[in-house]
């Protein structure tokens, strides 16, 4: 108990990793910093996606986002809907020489030729799967965790599972999918639930 004349004791921090918002709602750190990210990390970041063309554009927006800040990805996000027709697989995948040098000339998405050629490249690759593109990337996923993350140092960048995934998909011809960018996929889609230990954000149902 506080004595006479003593202050009282300071809350107590919040667990690593985890940050509160003027909201006082309590986000992984990460998703504190500006309303883009807190608008991606409360609304999509780890709740499941399922469906061949949103599945595209995640590939595609993670392979992008190599070298660069997600938040730049996130800013540029309508003008990559708009440049690559919705990341309509059929579409992208039909995409020629003239559409290549259209897209470096678009100011207005990351215009770097490896990486807009790789998701060309990438579309056609998902056209000639066997089996559909979310078939194939959620059978990478892996059982649910007991328990979420208690803190940002829990939290891989890669695992066995996202190492096989990128292995599986440069088999079927994709490119710009090493380890890291598969499983930055699966944090993003849902596959695992890498929010820490006291987010706000619910957990999947049935996790």
């Amino acid at each position: 108990m506080t004595g006479p004349g003593k202050p009282p004791a300071e809350p107590s921090p919040p667990p690593t990793g985890l940050s509160v918002g003027v909201d006082g709602l309590a986000r992984c750190t990460w998703g504190a910093g500006s309303d883009e990210y807190r608008r991606y990390h409360d609304q999509e970041w780890g709740r499941a996606v399922r469906g061949d063309d949103a599945l595209f554009e995640r590939l595609a927006l993670e392979a992008f986002q190599s070298g660069l800040s997600w938040l730049t990805i996130l800013r540029k996000r309508a003008a990559f809907r708009a440049a690559f027709d919705g990341f309509q697989i059929a579409k992208v995948a039909g995409y020629g020489d003239g559409d290549v040098e259209r897209l470096l000339a678009d100011a207005g998405i990351v215009r770097n030729r490896s990486k807009i050629e790789a998701a060309v490249a990438n579309a056609r690759a998902a056209l000639d799967l066997p089996t559909s593109l979310t078939e194939l990337l959620w059978s990478y996923a892996p059982p649910p965790r007991p328990a979420r993350p208690a803190s940002m140092a829990e939290v891989p960048a890669v695992t066995p599972g996202s190492a096989s995934m990128a292995k599986a998909l440069k088999r079927h011809g994709f490119r710009f999918v090493g380890p890291t960018t598969a499983y930055a996929l699966m944090q993003a889609t849902g596959m695992v639930d890498d929010h820490v230990a006291g987010c706000h954000v619910a957990p999947p149902v049935g996790a």
